[in-house]
């Protein structure tokens, strides 16, 4: 009687990890807590005045870009 009721609890066990229902909304939490959690690291990142002056001037460097096909020929 003991194994019949053991094999009943297997077969249960198995169908409950075997079913893959809400597997793709738990995948969907889990990638929306990381991107949650790299976005807090780039605001935190992006608050530091070292890397802001860096981006400032990487920016201003690219917008200031001169041609060099337009440099006097000397």
């Amino acid at each position: 009687m003991n194994s019949v009721k053991s094999m009943k609890l297997g077969g249960k066990l198995r169908n409950w990890f075997a079913d893959e229902t809400g597997a793709a909304t738990a995948e969907y939490a889990i990638a929306t807590m990381a991107a949650v959690g790299f976005a807090g690291l780039l605001v935190v990142i992006m608050r530091s005045d070292e890397v802001r002056t860096i981006l400032f001037d990487l920016v201003r460097s690219a917008l200031s870009f001169a041609n060099p096909n337009d440099a006097p020929a000397g």
